[in-house]
């Protein structure tokens, strides 16, 4: 039941980790809307689901240390690969941030984001009550 269990989680958790480092990335575009020369930044989020899934890119990132007496450290990886959004108005400053683009795509991650936690809360209710009988 348990290896049930957390297979049928899985998939959704991977699609929230991955959700969150898209919100991410997209606020920082949002942030840095008004930086001369920034390129927006995105990621094709079924790809990176289905690289996550197969296990594919999430080895863990070793963070460098500037000192002999520094402990190693790593961070977790992503299997995202970073795209670079394609500029749709050209910008004197070379920065590529469409704020109605971003502004949109903010939205619609945080609408499925939320649509993912409300799906992972009923699958558990559920086994919640198959387990109780009721």
């Amino acid at each position: 039941m348990n290896v049930q269990l957390d297979n049928a989680l899985r998939f959704h958790q991977t699609a929230l980790n991955l959700r969150a480092e898209r919100q991410e990335l997209l606020a920082g575009n949002i942030a840095n809307a008004d930086t001369p020369g920034y390129k927006a930044r995105d990621m094709n989020f079924g790809s990176a689901l289905g690289s996550a899934l197969q296990g594919r890119g999430t080895a863990p990132v070793a963070l460098s240390t500037t000192a002999a007496r520094h402990i190693a450290a790593s961070a977790p990886g992503s299997s995202a690969q970073l795209l670079y959004r394609t500029e749709q108005q050209s910008s004197v400053d070379g920065n590529t941030v469409n704020m109605d683009v971003e502004r949109a795509a903010f939205a619609e991650n945080s609408v499925q984001y939320e649509a993912s936690i409300t799906f992972i809360n009923g699958l558990l209710r559920t086994m919640q009550q198959a387990v109780s009988g009721q």
